[in-house]
């Protein structure tokens, strides 16, 4: 199993001496991955009575592909992954290329993970269609691999339309892997179909259980073998007490996790320095 960190994308700030610092010490400390968040725009909840998102313009987020191509060039060992890039709401051969720059410059080590989100106000701003977003996130991840592989590319879809083109420079990954985050039965479908791995929002028990046995037979349907498809569950530091973090780390691998990350956000941790501390601890009981 491989070992990972959430960077705490809403909790670190602005300082880019405490972003190269946190993550040359989850590199520094053995992590395999460091995974960030992805949101353009928060909106303002109190201009729409009754909502209650889990972010909001109050939350802090740096920008995946800027944060990775900063840390490329600090880093030299850690696997760098969206979880997730809300895929939808981009051009699709722009995220080809950011991603593919990423990887050029981190040295083939960037894992992209997709989601179609759920915040309307970002598809609006960005000008994307926020009702089809499902749909579309499919032709996107056809039209992603195609870029990453082929120096030319001639493609004409429902929504995508390109001719005799293509990105320069290719991925050192060809393809770079696409993970899904998602929990509905037709994201199980699609990560069957297109996938090559899933971040269950789920703690591990009998429903996630329950949810992986499904991937497992529709993956089988898809003509595909499941044991090609990664799985990467989550520790919340905040929610379970030390003596649990091992237990918890041996229930995800029991389910048949590749990988699993750590959490440190909403912990009540109040400094960069705080969350270093909190996945050093985190790797000296758990992450062995």
């Amino acid at each position: 199993m491989r070992f990972g960190v959430i960077f705490p994308q809403t909790e670190i700030g602005a300082d880019p001496i405490a972003v190269r610092d946190y993550a040359q010490a989850a590199e520094g400390l053995g992590y395999d991955h460091l995974a960030a968040y992805d949101h353009v725009l928060g909106a303002n909840p109190a201009r729409r009575p009754g909502w209650r998102p889990p972010y909001t313009h109050k939350d802090s987020f740096h920008e995946p592909f800027v944060l990775f191509g900063y840390l490329a060039g600090l880093t030299r060992r850690i696997e760098l992954t969206t979880q997730i890039i809300i895929l939808p709401q981009r051009q699709t051969a722009l995220v080809a290329k950011q991603a593919a720059a990423v990887d050029v410059l981190c040295g083939g080590r960037l894992r992209l993970g997709i989601g179609i989100g759920w915040n309307d106000v970002e598809y609006e701003a960005l000008g994307e269609n926020f009702k089809n977003r499902g749909r579309r996130s499919e032709e996107q991840i056809e039209v992603l691999r195609r870029l990453w592989t082929g120096e030319l590319v001639t493609f004409h879809g429902a929504w995508h339309r390109i001719t005799d083109a293509g990105l320069n420079p290719l991925p050192v990954q060809r393809p770079i892997p696409i993970w899904l985050g998602g929990g509905t039965d037709a994201v199980l479908r699609r990560i069957a179909r297109l996938g090559d791995g899933w971040f269950p929002l789920l703690q591990p028990d009998e429903k996630c259980r329950a949810m992986i046995e499904k991937l497992k037979t529709y993956t089988r349907e898809a003509g595909r073998d499941p044991s090609t498809i990664g799985i990467e569950g989550r520790v919340l530091f905040g929610e379970a007490a030390p003596q649990a973090w091992s237990k918890v780390v041996a229930t995800w691998r029991e389910l048949g996790a590749t990988h699993v990350s750590l959490n440190t956000m909403k912990a009540g941790l109040t400094s960069p320095q705080a969350h270093i501390d909190a996945i050093r601890r985190f790797k000296q009981v758990a992450g062995n």
